[in-house]
Formats: structure tokens, C-alpha cells, sequence
């Protein structure tokens, strides 16, 4: 804005605008078929090692979708998840990260493509493209990958104790925690739908079996049926044992998760709460209702708009050459 007459006003116009711009920046940058014509395949060989990955380890599908999750809610979408740290304060030695898995499988894809096109292609935008390629491998529909992200030189893991919102969260901080992001609330209920892959350690979601309030007592919220079939896997104090978070349709993306927490039997205090708000309340009895009419192409939608936050691009940042440290 040029404003050489009127100046105070003209400043003030700009300080009030910058107060009206979302926290983080979205999307600028980003386009579709961003490596069309420096690395025209680049999508096709992340599909190729995905497809063979998931034919021998389809349980990694939940795990290489909430990798993407995970890095976008701390610092944006620019690959920080997957930095090493010599003194262990990177955001995978955070707790809440200590269960993430298919570090592996990013670094199989990267590998592939900095053969086909060296220092091309970031390893945030190997995330989005992963994330999607999981979904399609089990069932859900395609969508275009926003890419054009590049990777931050950063990994916090102060930032990730403080920004990953935990399993523990009600509606109130759930809404919150995306808006800042962002994200509406149709976001937060369609993203909430991930949890139809995948599974969870049993600490997760311990206290809603037995200590709840801190009197010993279970969560009355969560099926009384279901905890009872859970304390069969998960005794007090385990650390290890995983569970489906979709029993039954645990590799199979679908709005069975959906059902689950309309029955009380959603595995998080995060998930139950989307019952205790009109808006997506409505939305899970809709998608039951109508067997998930939307909910597909409502998943692609606001895993893009995920997908630009915060991100890098044009000279910002860099393109690793190994996604586990900076250049």
C-alpha cells in the first residue's frame, strides 16, 4: 500500500489490516503440479514407493498420515517432524511424538526422488504427498496436493510439548487451537475423521479407563461396554500395547470412526468432544446418516487447507538433500 499523502492514516489502515491476517501465513506459493516441469514424475514415484510400502506394512498407513498432522501443527507445514536433533530437543523427542513411526518410508521416498531429481523436491511436500497417497491406498478418495513447500531449518521440541493439541483436549480447545490455524470447525470434525486409520498406545487414553478424575474412576462419557473390553489390552500403566482406533476397519479409510464415537466408544477425550458441540455433532449424524456422502471429498478440502499452514516457499527456507538434517 503507497501512501504518500495522509500518512498517519495510511499507517494506521496498515496496522489495523495486520491484525485482521490470520496467525500463520497459508498457502502463498502453492500451486498443483508445482514440479511439473522440474521434476514432471516426482508424484508418480512417491505412488510407486507408497504402493510397495503399504504391500508389505498397510499398518504404517495411520502412522504416514498423522506425520503430516504432526509437522503442520508445529512451526507449518515445513517438514520440522522429521529434523534429528544431537541433543534430543527436536519435535520427535517431544512425548506426544515419541509414538510416530514411517520416518523410514520418508526417507525411502526422498531417496527415490533425489535420484530422479536431486534437490527438487522438499520433504514437506513428500509429507502432503504421502498423506494423500495413504488415503487413496485405503479406500479414500483422490485429492490434488497442494506442493511448492519448502523445509524449515528449525525442530523445536519445547514447540511441539506446547502446539500439538493433546488427546485430552475438549471442543472448547479443539475449536480454538484450529482457529489459530486457520481451520473452521467443519475442518476440525472432517480431520477428526483420520482416526479411521490407524492405531494408539494404550497411555493415550489410559486415564478415561481408570483414573479419569483422579478418584480411580473411568470416563462416563466413554462406553461402559468398550472400557471393559479395552482394560483386557490396556492395563494400568501400560506403555506399549497398540489398539485400533478403528476396530474392524483399521486399514480401511471410512466414516466407521464416525460411529464409533456417536456409540461412545471414540478411544480420545479429543474425539468424544465433538459430540458436545452442535456444529459437529450435526456433521458426524449427517455422515452416518447418509453413509459419508461428503465426507470424503470434505477430507480432501480441509486437509489442503491444513496443508497451507504456515508454509515456506519461493526462497524461504530450503530443500533438504536428507529429511532427517538440514543442508
Amino acid at each position: 500500500m503507497a501512501c504518500p499523502k495522509l500518512f498517519l492514516s495510511c499507517l494506521l489502515l496498515q496496522l489495523m489490516s495486520s491484525f485482521l491476517v490470520p496467525e500463520v501465513a497459508h498457502g502463498r506459493g502453492l500451486k498443483v503440479g508445482f514440479y511439473q516441469k522440474a521434476c514432471p514424475n516426482a508424484e508418480a514415484i512417491v505412488k510407486e514407493v507408497i504402493g510397495q510400502v503399504m504391500s508389505v506394512a498397510p499398518s504404517l498407513s495411520g502412522p504416514l498420515l498423522r506425520l503430516h498432522f504432526h509437522d503442520c501443527f508445529v512451526r507449518g507445514c515445513e517438514g520440522s517432524v522429521l529434523l534429528n536433533s544431537p541433543d534430543n530437543h527436536s519435535e520427535k523427542d517431544a512425548r506426544p511424538n515419541h509414538s510416530l513411526r514411517g520416518f523410514q518410508t520418508i526417507d525411502r521416498v526422498k531417496t527415490a526422488l533425489e535420484k530422479a531429481c536431486p534437490g527438487i523436491v522438499s520433504c514437506a511436500d513428500i509429507l502432503a504427498i504421502v498423506a494423500r497417497d495413504v488415503v487413496v491406498a485405503t479406500g479414500g478418495l483422490f485429492y490434488d496436493v497442494e506442493t511448492g513447500r519448502r523445509d524449515g531449518n528449525v525442530s523445536s521440541m519445547k514447540e511441539a510439548l506446547n502446539d500439538l493439541i493433546p488427546a485430552t483436549a475438549n471442543i472448547t480447545t479443539l475449536k480454538t487451537d484450529f482457529a489459530k490455524r486457520g481451520l473452521s470447525v467443519k475442518d476440525l470434525v472432517v480431520l477428526s475423521g483420520g482416526h479411521t486409520i490407524g492405531t494408539s498406545h494404550c497411555r493415550s487414553f489410559s486415564e478415561r479407563l481408570y483414573n479419569f478424575t483422579g478418584q480411580g474412576d473411568p470416563d462416563p462419557t466413554l462406553d461402559p461396554n468398550y472400557i471393559a473390553r479395552l482394560k483386557l489390552s490396556c492395563k494400568p500403566n501400560d506403555q506399549t500395547t497398540l489398539i485400533e482406533m478403528d476396530p474392524g476397519s483399521v486399514r480401511t479409510f471410512d466414516i466407521k470412526y464416525f460411529e464409533l464415537i456417536a456409540k461412545r466408544r471414540g478411544l480420545f477425550t479429543s474425539d468424544a468432544a465433538l459430540l458436545d458441540d452442535s456444529q459437529t455433532k450435526a456433521y458426524l449424524d449427517f455422515q452416518i446418516k447418509t453413509g459419508g456422502s461428503t465426507f470424503f471429498k470434505d477430507f480432501g478440502v480441509s486437509i489442503m487447507k491444513m496443508g497451507r499452514i504456515g508454509v515456506l516457499t519461493e526462497t524461504a527456507g530450503e530443500v533438504r538433500k536428507v529429511c532427517s538434517k538440514v543442508n
